[in-house]
């Protein structure tokens, strides 16, 4: 075992403070990855404050994570000493079930281990996030990352970026559809970022008129105000795809009548409690609510190659770690444009 420097939440109601955790030595099929950058995601604000349950403290939170590699086992042939790599939002799986054979790890039969606060697969640790100097993770699960982009602003990919590609993928957004986006926060703004880089006409909507500029310069081409009940109504049966990024309550039902006929609202967002939803906007217009998790490491590695092409990165803000708490409010405050990163150098 190695000893790192982290910091962590030693309680739900506690700050996140300087700790030290062990590492694994590097197995055959392990990397070993200096982090050099972690986005801070809703999730770990979530977790550190145990909002879902279930938190096992120490609590050592991020999952967008980019560095170098410094070790890697006997067995790994991807990946070598000095190579720029990332770490998404799990970090292993059974890798036998009918999901995991399919390159969706994401969706594993048998649970996958997600980056922080969950148990290994043979149930004998809890893994320890980004918050760290150092991460060991089984080769499968590293991500070959570009030197093209500025690191930091890769960081967030690794969640923000894949949580939004993949269902546009999967539900095969194309040039010409017409795609709302709901919530301009991390989610949101990579949301809009990567429709208008596959050609889709891109609509803002927004509870907030201060957000328009930064939506068109994002790459919306309309911004659209959900509190007026007028603008609401003129857009009715105006789009192909909703792609909701929002986690706080709020109501599916005022958006889905925003649907064409066949039209389909994926939610990427997860706000703490459920949420009724009315038959009667599915019938009527034979449309779809459908939910997306992140993509798998093959699709992850594919939009990773994507925005390194297109140029596409998060707008971020770097912050040295010692304002991780300030960063946690101002996170809840919606004070950010658009994520915040750790500049893990400040350890």
């Amino acid at each position: 075992m190695t000893s790192v420097k982290a910091y962590a939440a030693q309680a739900a109601d506690k700050p996140l403070a300087p700790f030290t955790i062990d590492r694994r030595e590097p197995g055959a099929d392990d990397v070993e990855i200096k982090i050099l950058y972690c986005g801070i995601c809703h999730s770990d604000i979530h977790t550190a404050r145990n909002e879902w349950g279930g938190t096992v403290y120490p609590s050592v939170p991020g999952h967008e994570i980019v560095g170098k590699v410094t070790r890697v086992g006997s067995n790994v042939t991807r990946f070598k000493a000095g190579d720029t790599v990332g770490v998404g939002c799990f970090v292993d799986s059974c890798m036998h079930c009918a999901n995991c054979k399919a390159d969706l790890e994401q969706y594993c039969e048998n649970g996958n281990t997600q980056t922080y606060n969950a148990l290994s697969q043979d149930k004998t640790y809890t893994t320890l996030g980004g918050y760290s100097s150092h991460i060991v993770v089984t080769q499968h699960f590293v991500l070959s990352v570009s030197d093209k982009l500025p690191l930091e602003k890769v960081a967030p990919l690794l969640c923000a970026g894949i949580t939004t590609y993949s269902p546009l993928r999967h539900w095969g957004v194309k040039a010409g559809d017409k795609v709302a986006v709901v919530g301009l926060g991390g989610l949101g703004h990579m949301a809009v970022k990567l429709a208008a880089s596959m050609g889709a006409e891109v609509t803002m909507l927004s509870r907030s008129p201060n957000k328009e500029k930064d939506a068109a310069e994002l790459g919306a081409k309309h911004f659209k105000l959900t509190t007026n009940k007028d603008t609401m109504a003129s857009i009715a049966n105006s789009f192909d795809f909703i792609v909701d990024t929002v986690s706080a309550q709020h109501d599916y039902n005022e958006y889905l009548g925003l649907l064409k006929t066949d039209g389909v609202m994926i939610v990427v967002g997860a706000p703490p409690q459920p949420t009724p939803v009315s038959a009667f906007p599915l019938i009527m217009g034979r449309r779809s609510l459908v939910g997306s998790l992140v993509g798998g490491i093959k699709e992850t590695q594919e939009m990773l190659d994507y925005c390194a092409e297109h140029n596409i990165t998060s707008d971020v803000e770097v912050i040295s770690i010692d304002k991780i708490n300030e960063a946690y409010e101002r996170t809840l405050a919606g004070d950010v444009h658009y994520r915040f990163v750790i500049d893990m150098a400040t350890l």
